[in-house]
C-alpha cells in the first residue's frame, strides 16, 4: 500500500531519532545524537548517569565557545551595501547610511549572532527564507528529520509547538476548519524533538504540535488526480489529532499544502566531513577533553570526600558502648580506659597531584583545539611571558577564527544578495528622512560634495553678474576661499545630520553588498606601531614621497607594515619642520614638533 504524507512523517521522525549514517568503516554518525550531546555538554549536563549535582561538572567548553563567538562574528557596520552602477555610484553613501538604520530596526545584528552561534556550536547553520525582511536561523533542535548525509538533498521537516493564538494568526493562509479541529484537540503540554523519552513539559496554555514539511513529493500528495510518477516541490503543514474510531490512534490533519519554489533553505558547514549533514562542531571537538576533565574532577571529589570523613580509633573496645559520639554537645567529656585514648585516623589522599596535573593538561588541550589562548580568554599570561611573544601567540591563534569568519561573511553576503537586498531597496524607494551619525571620513566626504556644489553655484552667479556688468569675474582664489568657508561651517556643525532619500530614487538601480570583515579583529597595538614607524620615516626624510626611487621604497615599507600604499597617496610633505626652541619662561617644557596645519 502506498505511504501517505502522515505515515511518511511519523516513520521518518522515528528513524531520524534512532538510526544514523555510516561515515567510514567503523564510524557511524547520528544527527539527532550530535545535536543532543552538543546541547548537553555546552550547558554543563551529563549525557549518562545521575545529573543531580552529586558529580562535579567543570565546563571547559563554554569559555572556548565564547572566544569563537567574539572572534568569528562581525557587526552590521561591516556590511556595506552600495549602488552597482557607475553613473549613480555616488548614491552608495546614502544606501550605507540608510542600511545602518534599517538593520537596527530589523535586528540584523541578532540574525548574524544566531548564524555564528549555530555554526560554532553544531558545525553548521540552516537559514530559512520566510519571505520577510530578516531570514530565520532554524534551531537544529526543531528539526523533526532531514537527510543526514546532506541537508539540502532531501526533505526537511520542522516540528513547531504553536499556541492557540499563534495558530489563529494563520487563519487567512491555512484551512480554517482544520485549524479549528487542531485547536479543539490542543493539549497543555509541549514536546521536544530532542526528547524521545516521552516526558512532556506541562504548560499553563494549550499547544498544538505542527509539522512543516518541504521537499519533492508525488503529485498525488497535493491532489488525488495527480500523476504518481511526477514529483514536484511541495510544502505541507500537518498535525495529528486523536482518531474518532480508535482513541489510541492518531489521525492526520492537513492545515495547508501547496507547491513552492525551491531554495528556501541555505546551509553553511564548519569543517566539512564527507558523508555528514553537519561539519565538525565547536562543542564536538571538545567532547573528549570535557569527558576526561569531568573524570578527573570526580576522582578528586571522591578523594576529598574520603579525606573529609573524620574516623576515630582507640584500643578501648568498650569505648563505643560507654560513649555516644553522634549528636554530642560542645565541651562534653568522653571517658576511655587508662592508656587507651581516642585518636583521629589521619588520611592523606594519594596521587591527587597526578589528577590535578591531568586536569590542567586536558584544559590546555581543549584551549589549543579551540584556538583560545589566555589573552583571548581574558586571563593573564604565565609569569615571565614576553609581551611580543604573547602578541604573536594571540595573533596566530586568531588566524583560524579569521578564516572561519570570512566563510560566515561570504555566506551572509549570499543571503543578502538572494533574499535581503530586495526588502532594503523596496523600503528605500518609499522615501525616508532620518538622523544619522557621520564619522570623520564621512564628514569630510559630505563637506567636499557640499562645498563643491556651493562653489559652482557661486561661480555661476558671479559670472552672470560679470556679464551683466554688475560685478567682477570670479577668481580661483575667491572660489577656493569660499569652499573652505563652506567646509569649515559644515565640519563645525557636529556629526549628527539629517539624511533624506527621495521616493523612487533607487528605482531600477542595482544594489550590491560587500561585507568588510578583514579589519574586524585587527591587532590595534601592531597597527599603532606600524603607523608610528611610517610617520617617523616620513618625518626623517621629508622628500621621500617626491623622489621616484625613494617613493617605491616607501611603498614597500607601507606594504610590509600591513597597509595599502593607496591610503597614503594623499599625504603631502612640505619643508622639514624645525624643532621649537625652548622658551625662557618655560625652561622645563619638553620640545615637541609643531603640528602641521
Amino acid at each position: 500500500m502506498e505511504q501517505n504524507i502522515y505515515e511518511f512523517v511519523t516513520t521518518e521522525e522515528s528513524a531520524f531519532q534512532t538510526t544514523g549514517v555510516p561515515i567510514v568503516d567503523g564510524m557511524e554518525w547520528k544527527f539527532f545524537d550530535h545535536v543532543k550531546l552538543s546541547t548537553l555538554y555546552k550547558n554543563s549536563k551529563f549525557s549518562q548517569g545521575p545529573d543531580d549535582g552529586s558529580r562535579p561538572y567543570k565546563n571547559i567548553i563554554r569559555p572556548i565557545l565564547n572566544v569563537a563567538y567574539r572572534s568569528e562574528g562581525f557587526d552590521v557596520k561591516d556590511i556595506e551595501p552600495s549602488v552597482d552602477d557607475a553613473d549613480n555610484y555616488y548614491k552608495s553613501f546614502l544606501v550605507r547610511k540608510f542600511h545602518d538604520k534599517w538593520a537596527r530596526a530589523n535586528d540584523i545584528d541578532t540574525f548574524i549572532d544566531d548564524v555564528v552561534e549555530s555554526y560554532v556550536d553544531y558545525g553548521g547553520v540552516i537559514v530559512k527564507n520566510v519571505n520577510n525582511t530578516r531570514p530565520e536561523v532554524v534551531p537544529l533542535q526543531r528539526l523533526a528529520f532531514c537527510d543526514q548525509t546532506d541537508i539540502l538533498s532531501g526533505p526537511i521537516c520542522e516540528k513547531h509547538q504553536y499556541s492557540v493564538s499563534q495558530l489563529l494568526d494563520f487563519k487567512d493562509k491555512w484551512d480554517n476548519d482544520a485549524i479549528e479541529e487542531a485547536i479543539t484537540a490542543a493539549r497543555s503540554v509541549k514536546d521536544n524533538t530532542n526528547n524521545p523519552s516521552g516526558i512532556e513539559a506541562r504548560t499553563p496554555g494549550k499547544y498544538i504540535e505542527v509539522y512543516e514539511l518541504h521537499g519533492m513529493f508525488p503529485e498525488t500528495w497535493l491532489n488525488e488526480d495527480g500523476d504518481d510518477e511526477k514529483y514536484t516541490q511541495q510544502m505541507h503543514i500537518i498535525t495529528y489529532t486523536k482518531s474518532d474510531d480508535d482513541m489510541n490512534a492518531k489521525k492526520g490533519v492537513t492545515l495547508y499544502k501547496g507547491k513552492e519554489k525551491d531554495g528556501i533553505y541555505k546551509v553553511l558547514l564548519r569543517d566539512k566531513i564527507y558523508g555528514r549533514a553537519l561539519g565538525f562542531g565547536g562543542v564536538e571537538e571538545l567532547f573528549e577533553s570535557q569527558i576526561w576533565t569531568n573524570y578527573n574532577e570526580i576522582q578528586i571529589k571522591q578523594m576529598l570526600d574520603q579525606a573529609a570523613d573524620m574516623i576515630l580509633q582507640t584500643e578501648d573496645k568498650a569505648f563505643q558502648n560507654k560513649n555516644k559520639l553522634k549528636d554530642r554537645e560542645k565541651g562534653e567529656v568522653v571517658v576511655h580506659a587508662p592508656g587507651m585514648p581516642i585518636t583521629q585516623v589521619v588520611y592523606q589522599p594519594q596521587n591527587m597531584n597526578m589528577f590535578v596535573q591531568k586536569l590542567q593538561d586536558w584544559e590546555i588541550h581543549a584551549r589549543t583545539t579551540g584556538s583560545a589562548n589566555d589573552a583571548q580568554l581574558g586571563q593573564s599570561p604565565t609569569s615571565g611571558t614576553p609581551f611580543a611573544l604573547q602578541q604573536l601567540v594571540t595573533s596566530t591563534g586568531q588566524g583560524l577564527h579569521e578564516y572561519r569568519r570570512g566563510k560566515i561573511a561570504t555566506f551572509v553576503g549570499e543571503i543578502y544578495r538572494d533574499w535581503v537586498l530586495k526588502y532594503l531597496v523596496n523600503e528605500m524607494n518609499q522615501g525616508d528622512e532620518w538622523l544619522a551619525d557621520l564619522d570623520l571620513e564621512e564628514m569630510q566626504f559630505v563637506a567636499k560634495q557640499i562645498s563643491n556644489k556651493a562653489a559652482n553655484q557661486k561661480a555661476v552667479e558671479m559670472t552672470i553678474k560679470y556679464f551683466d556688468k554688475e560685478g567682477d569675474a570670479p577668481t580661483q582664489e575667491e572660489i577656493d576661499a569660499f569652499k573652505e568657508v563652506i567646509k569649515k561651517n559644515f565640519m563645525d556643525s557636529g556629526n549628527k545630520h539629517f539624511m533624506e532619500i527621495v521616493k523612487g530614487e533607487l528605482n531600477k538601480i542595482p544594489v550590491d553588498v560587500f561585507i568588510n570583515v578583514a579589519g574586524k579583529q585587527r591587532n590595534l597595538g601592531k597597527i599603532a606601531d606600524g603607523l608610528t614607524n611610517i610617520f617617523r620615516t616620513v618625518i626623517a626624510a621629508p622628500g621621500i614621497l617626491k623622489d621616484p626611487g625613494m617613493s617605491k621604497l616607501f611603498n614597500e615599507i607601507v606594504e610590509a607594515s600591513g597597509f595599502s600604499p593607496v591610503n597614503f597617496q594623499g599625504l603631502e610633505v612640505g619643508q622639514p619642520m624645525q624643532p621649537q626652541q625652548p622658551s625662557s619662561q618655560q625652561p622645563n617644557t619638553i620640545n615637541q614638533p609643531a603640528m602641521a596645519q
